[in-house]
């Protein structure tokens, strides 16, 4: 239970007073009634004993009484009705509610922290009004009258016949058979002579005179004189008189005689009183209310019908105005005529009367009581019980239901002994005498017990445990059994609830006082029933005190108790009261996944405090109840959203004016707001295709968007002459979670902003949006001019304009937006500014409403939501907003921002409009999806201006510039137009005459001429257009040539358009435009080149020449559709050499190929003096002409870059620079010569057949070594065990490999193939033999010629047999760069045969080195010669 103003203890002896009734004259009445109070009321403040009193106990042992409190009331001759005491405790709690300033408890148990009110004082002014407003019983005295004071004026003019008229009118109250009630304590009750003198109106003399009369007739003990009114009336009230009366009054006792002016309470029954009570609460109050309620307090109850259920008197307002104007009834305060002196003479005066008049009558009364009790109760009644128990026997008489309804069916005379036991018993409680109070009652309840009379001894028993718990020094526990033994007896035997209370409230208060809250608990539940909602609220709010008040506390269990609390405060119609309960049990159910319960608590609260016009409370409680995630069936949603709309109505109602409202609904994932700047694309229109650019359908791509950033700085840095600005800012048209959000973002005048922002709707029920717009705040600025002046800030409007906008920015408003139930679903809205500034996009603004229940929404498209006066809804709507907050990413760079928790800006919703700049639009014309690997292909590109603006400064920007080109920059190089598709060429060609098919065209074609110079990025492509600029709405068509990528599959090239405006702009320099196109190419030739050199040295002038072998291989699968390929052209590009003629030439001029032939070509290339030369070997086409020479020349800048990057690894891994020696033997061993494969591949398609051109390319490196058209794959490499070793020294210089030095040197034999020789005229055959050194280096060889070398092996010795060298056997000679050296040398046989004369060693190293380099020049190719005998 909650604590209390008072101890138990001075609670129970408050609770059980002497009572004292008073009967005035109507003259005495008079006199009271200046002071607006009745005689009983003018005391009671006074009726506390301030000072301790002593009396006598039959034993004649002194007993103290201390704090003594007496009441006095008016008698009223008629019991109080059961409607009029339930109005007054209705009306006693609902006026007592919780003050502003009220002390709470916090309570923390667990993980609670909890907010409890500390005390409850409504419950306290209940209790005292109820044990106050307690009706006179037979079976008990402690609310029967003790005493009568006889009050008459001293103004009357027999003062003396009026007393006697009184005491004859007591007398007859109390012994007519007519007057049931009030009850008396005992036949002979004290009457006390009260003479009332008015000083300010009265003769004092003959107040005197009187009093001294009566003091004769009835002793000086038995009346006194009350000098009342020293003020007149009349006179102002210039000094302040304390008003101790007004808390009494307040209470509304039940027993005040006025209370019955208008006739006895009766339940309230007119329905015209409407400044009374509501109809509805009528029932509230009867009896017959508690049957009808079959509603479990947690179950959700529905509005019928809304407006009514919230219209209607709000009876607390009711009952305390009816305070307040009973009150207010009297314009002057209580005591208006009353001094202090007056004050201190009413508190002796009743002080008087309990020392002289009431504790002498009650301890004559117990005395006499005492001394009956022993003479009657001695042999005889033990022996007559006795006997009655002999002859009846032990059982007891089986009683009628009838009977045991009424008292348990015994009745007790009033001068029966086990009476006058319980007389006396109450009597000495009444005196605070506990330990002879208990000692009767427990005789008492023997008796009581014995006979059966249960209602008797639930009394007794009641009272027994009281008095034990009472007695001071506590010599026995208090028996709390007895109590539970009366509430029993009480409830299910008397039927009589009012006892039955009276024992709860006293036992749980005494078990409270021990700790014993659980047992106080169960108690107070025990009690709750469905006859009175006021009293069950009570107690269980009690019982849910006395849960949280244990030392553990029982959070969740005074949760539970105070929602039924709640629950009957409600039915009851203490609306206040029920608000209390649920808000504070709300603090438990809070945030702890109970949602059900949580729902119905907001909900409840939501409701009550709607009705008591706490709109905020109930908005916010209605506001929880939504934006929780629901666990309720979808018609529970409805309810709840419609009374949420309903209250929210009413709120924006009271001030409409006022800013709009947060609306809770739908919720808006603010992360995932992106934000478009610019126009949707004109979509692609036949073979027009629009370049793909960016847009809000696409998804955003991480590794994407970091390559358009790549290609904007490489094209940035390449206007900027390679360097970036520092004021660089990469373009980001979609700004969304992922993108750099950090900076301010660029928009364009009269381009409209859009926002995607992401609604989710949480409930079961569909949501209707209507106008739904943007909240946006701008500032207008000039960003060109030097000095800005004052700046006024624009806000959107609120309300929904037919045409929502302004002169600076305009706004679409989207008519219906409908969220099916538990949908997320994106809503785009535009803004279009027509002026520069700050612009800030706040948040959306609209009307949150539901459509008809009745439609089944699941299986509707929503899109349908966007037509206008699709859905009818139910009138129930709310203009609101909700901010769009986004939380910027967390720092993590500094260790301060790692330690703490800071969060960057995140700027996307705070766009800068900037001036006007151009706009581009690209389109690609006849552009294809698939081609052959290798394939060149002409299609057409569109640059529209669609702007206001001139666009200059075209460029194309692409990470893969050999898939495309413009042409080159020369009209010469570039091939006009084809007229007709049937000879759509891509090449220019030449006209060439049968004869010269076996010669060599050779062009001079410089890679600066194809946009590839050195000092440019290859990847930023100039456009070509007229004059450079496009003006304003402008078109142009230019070619563009496809070169389809030399791997097959899917391949994504990203195309990056730039471009300026003629204006330079502060804040936007550039603009750009991206394009992704999605080639897929088929596999079509495998080309495969090896160069070596040739052993023929025959042009000995002419120095070295090698021979070129290009392996074309048709690897294309039948899907394509090809036919044949043709190879039309073989053509070379080097520095060094170039191709002169083929070797293996055919008549037929194209070489054909089917699928999966291969064909081998040979060629014979000779080094040329001119650089930069290009050579084809069948002259048809001008490959130093666009586009195969762009094509060439850009495949060309894209290996060398790759070859650049790998050798730059590899200088890297190996830390020691090459030698120079090293440098120049691997130079002897590379060539630089570049093949060019010209072929046309014939398709059919469509019955139709097409001529498809295309070209390869090979670069050879190395002498000896394959290369090929298209990139190997890397095998990756086995897994090897991992080993650890030392890194040996690396110093010592990198050796080249034998392959590298035995190409320094290049040998080669001159001989006769048959030599004829005589053996039998000469037995020697000498054959003259020319050995030629050619030096491939460029520096000088020392060579060495060693003949001296035999063949070891028998297998050669047997095929070719043996021959001898004559003459010299070791040469050495030292050969300048490039020089060729010519040996003579003489070979000796001595019989026929095939010999093999490439048995000679050569060394060679170079001529400033040491030997390390020596080593041995072996050919491969054998020397073979036959020599004959004639």
């Amino acid at each position: 239970m909650a604590q209390c103003v008072q101890s138990v203890q001075e609670f129970i002896q408050d609770s059980f007073v002497p009572l004292v009734a008073a009967l005035c004259s109507e003259e005495a009445e008079r006199l009271t009634r200046k002071n607006n109070l009745g005689f009983s009321e003018l005391v009671k403040p006074f009726c506390r004993l301030t000072s301790e009193v002593h009396m006598r106990d039959p034993n004649n042992q002194l007993h103290v009484i201390k704090n003594l409190k007496i009441a006095v009331n008016n008698i009223i001759t008629h019991s109080p009705q059961p409607g009029g005491i339930r109005k007054l405790l209705n009306d006693v709690v609902s006026v007592s509610q919780p003050t502003e300033g009220l002390v709470t408890n916090v309570i923390t148990a667990g993980d609670y922290d909890l907010n409890i009110s500390a005390t409850t004082p409504w419950f306290e002014s209940y209790r005292e009004s109820f044990l106050q407003s307690m009706p006179a019983s037979d079976h008990e005295f402690l609310n029967h009258y003790v005493a009568c004071m006889l009050v008459v004026s001293s103004g009357e003019p027999e003062p003396v016949e009026q007393f006697l008229k009184l005491s004859q009118e007591q007398h007859r109250i109390q012994h007519s058979s007519e007057y049931a009630y009030p009850k008396w304590f005992i036949p002979n009750t004290l009457k006390y002579y009260v003479l009332l003198h008015d000083v300010s109106a009265g003769e004092e003399q003959r107040a005197d005179s009187v009093y001294e009369e009566m003091k004769q007739r009835y002793g000086t003990q038995g009346c006194y004189l009350l000098k009342i009114n020293s003020r007149g009336s009349n006179r102002g009230a210039d000094e302040q008189i304390p008003d101790p009366w007004s808390q009494y009054l307040q209470k509304n006792s039940i027993q005040t005689q006025e209370s019955y002016d208008d006739g006895p309470y009766t339940v309230i029954s007119n329905k015209n009183a409407d400044h009374l009570i509501s109809d509805d609460l009528d029932n509230d109050i009867q009896d017959g209310l508690s049957n009808n309620f079959k509603a479990h307090p947690l179950q959700l109850d529905h509005l019928s019908d809304t407006s009514s259920s919230f219209d209607g008197t709000d009876y607390i307002k009711t009952t305390s105005s009816l305070h307040e104007s009973k009150k207010t009834s009297s314009g002057t305060p209580h005591g208006a005529c009353l001094t202090l002196t007056d004050h201190d003479r009413i508190r002796q005066f009743i002080q008087e009367f309990t020392f002289r008049g009431l504790l002498p009558h009650i301890e004559k009364t117990i005395r006499q009581l005492n001394d009956q009790l022993i003479s009657r109760k001695g042999l005889s009644r033990s022996l007559f019980s006795a006997t009655k128990k002999w002859f009846s026997g032990s059982k007891v008489p089986e009683k009628s239901i009838n009977e045991l309804k009424n008292t348990s069916g015994l009745l007790y005379p009033p001068e029966a002994p086990e009476l006058q036991i319980r007389k006396m018993a109450d009597l000495c409680f009444l005196v605070q005498h506990y330990e002879l109070a208990y000692s009767c009652y427990h005789t008492a309840k023997k008796d009581f017990l014995n006979d059966q009379a249960m209602l008797y001894a639930a009394g007794a028993l009641e009272m027994a445990a009281v008095s034990a718990f009472l007695q001071p020094g506590a010599p026995r526990p208090y028996p709390a059994h007895y109590m539970d033994t009366a509430i029993q007896t009480y409830r299910d035997i008397c039927k009589n609830m009012v006892l039955a209370e009276r024992c709860v409230l006293l036992s749980a208060e005494i078990l409270k006082s021990q700790s014993k809250y659980s047992d106080a608990a169960a108690l107070l539940i025990r009690l709750t029933s469905e006859d009175s909602d006021l009293r069950s609220a009570l107690l269980l709010e009690q019982a849910a005190h006395c849960f949280i008040n244990m030392k553990s506390p029982m959070v969740r269990k005074f949760a539970f108790h105070m929602i039924l609390a709640g629950h009957r405060y409600s039915k009851a119609g203490q609306k206040k009261h029920a608000l209390r309960c649920y808000s504070q049990a709300m603090q438990v159910y809070k945030g702890k996944g109970w949602s059900l319960a949580e729902d119905h608590i907001n909900f409840t609260i939501g409701r009550q405090s709607f009705t008591l016009r706490q709109l905020d409370n109930a908005v916010s409680a209605f506001r929880h109840i939504l934006i929780n995630d629901s666990k309720q069936p979808a018609a529970q949603q409805g309810t709840f959203l419609r009374e949420y709309l309903y209250v929210y109505k009413n709120v924006t109602q009271l001030s409409p004016d006022g800013p709009l409202p947060q609306l809770p609904l739908p919720y808006i994932n603010n992360s995932a707001t992106r934000v478009f700047f610019g126009h949707d694309r004109r979509p692609s229109e036949g073979e027009k295709q629009a370049a793909t650019h960016i847009s809000l359908d696409q998804e955003y791509d991480c590794e994407s968007s970091h390559q358009w950033k790549e290609l904007e700085e490489q094209v940035v840095a390449v206007v900027n002459k390679g360097i970036i600005p520092s004021n660089f800012q990469p373009t980001q048209y979609c700004l969304n979670s992922y993108s750099d959000n950090s900076k301010f973002p660029l928009a364009v005048v009269e381009e409209p902003v859009t926002v995607e922002v992401a609604f989710r709707n949480p409930l079961k029920v569909p949501l209707l949006l209507t106008d739904l717009s943007l909240l946006w705040k701008f500032q207008p600025k000039d960003f060109n001019a030097k000095h800005n002046g004052e700046t006024k800030e624009l806000l959107s409007p609120s309300l929904p304009p037919q045409a929502c906008g302004n002169d600076m920015i305009g706004a679409e408003v989207i008519a219906e937006f409908l969220i099916n139930s538990e949908e997320t679903k994106m809503a785009r809205l535009k803004l279009f500014p027509h002026q520069t500034g700050e612009l800030h996009i706040l948040g959306v603004v609209y009307n949150l409403g539901t459509i008809q229940g009745t439609m089944m929404l699941d299986g509707i498209d929503p899109s349908i939501g966007l037509q206008a006066g699709k859905f009818v809804y139910n009138g129930m709507s709310v203009r609101g907003r909700q901010e769009l907050e986004i939380q910027g990413p967390r720092l993590n760079n500094t260790k301060e921002e790692k330690t703490s928790i800071k969060y960057g800006p995140d700027r996307r919703l705070d766009p800068i409009i900037t001036e006007e700049m151009p706009l581009l639009e690209v389109f690609f014309i006849n552009f294809p999806t698939g081609l052959l690997c290798g394939e060149i292909r002409k299609a057409y590109v569109e640059f529209v201006n669609v702007s206001k603006c001139p666009l200059t400064a075209l460029k194309v920007v692409s990470k893969h510039p050999e898939f495309f080109t413009f042409g080159g920059n020369t009209a010469v190089l570039t091939p006009l137009s084809p007229s007709a598709s049937e000879n759509c060429s891509a090449y220019k060609t030449v006209v060439t005459d049968s004869t010269s098919v076996c010669t060599a065209l050779m062009s001079s074609a410089s890679s600066v001429n194809f946009g590839v110079g050195t000092g440019s990025q290859p990847e930023v492509i100039h456009v070509p257009l007229p004059d450079s600029v496009l003006l304003p709405g402008a078109s142009v068509q230019l070619p563009m040539w496809l070169h389809g990528p030399d791997e097959e599959g899917v391949h994504e090239i990203n195309f990056l358009f730039y471009y300026e405006s003629i204006k330079k702009h502060s804040k936007m320099c550039h603009r750009v435009l991206r394009h992704t196109a999605v080639i897929c190419t088929s596999r079509s030739l495998n080309v495969r080149a090896t160069v070596c050199r040739s052993n023929a040295l025959e042009d000995e002038g002419k120095g070295d020449n090698m021979l070129v072998f290009v392996d074309v291989e048709n690897i294309n699968t039948s899907e394509a559709g090809v036919k044949e390929f043709h190879i039309v052209q073989v053509s070379s590009n080097s520095k060094h050499w170039k191709l002169q003629k083929a070797v293996n030439l055919s008549e037929d001029k194209d070489c054909k190929l089917a699928s999966r032939e291969r064909g081998k070509l040979c060629f014979k290339a000779v080094r040329c003096k001119n650089s930069g030369a290009k050579c084809g070997v069948f002259l048809q086409i001008i490959s130093s002409a666009s586009p195969c020479a762009d094509f060439f020349f850009r495949s060309l800048s894209s290996e060398l870059k790759r070859t650049h990057t790998q050798s730059n690894m590899f200088h890297a891994a190996a830390k020691q620079p090459f030698d120079e020696a090293v440098r120049l033997i691997q130079k002897c061993s590379e060539v630089d010569l570049n093949i060019v494969v010209l072929w046309k591949a014939y398709v059919v398609e469509d019955n139709k057949q097409l001529i498809l051109e295309g070209q390869h390319h090979v670069v050879l490196h190395t002498v000896g070594k394959e290369a090929f058209s298209f990139p190997q794959k890397q095998e990756s490499p086995e897994m090897v065990l991992l080993k650890f070793f030392r890194p040996e020294n690396t110093s010592v210089p990198t050796r080249p490999t034998s392959e590298q030095l035995s190409n320094l040197i290049k040998t080669s034999l001159h001989y006769p193939e048959s030599f004829n020789h005589s053996f039998h005229q000469k037995s020697l055959c000498l054959v003259p033999v020319t050995l030629l050194l050619s030096n491939c280096s460029e520096a000088d060889v020392d060579v060495i010629i060693d003949l001296r070398h035999k063949t070891t092996s028998p297998e050669a010795l047997e095929i070719h047999g043996s021959f001898t060298w004559l003459g010299q056997t070791q040469y050495k000679r030292q050969l300048k760069s490039q020089e060729v050296y010519s040996l003579q040398l003489k070979a000796c046989f001595v019989r026929t045969g095939v010999y093999n004369l490439g048995t000679h060693r050569v060394f060679a190293k170079l001529a400033d080195q040491v030997t390390l380099f020596e080593t041995s020049q072996q050919n491969s190719m054998p020397a073979l010669i036959i020599i004959n005998n004639i």
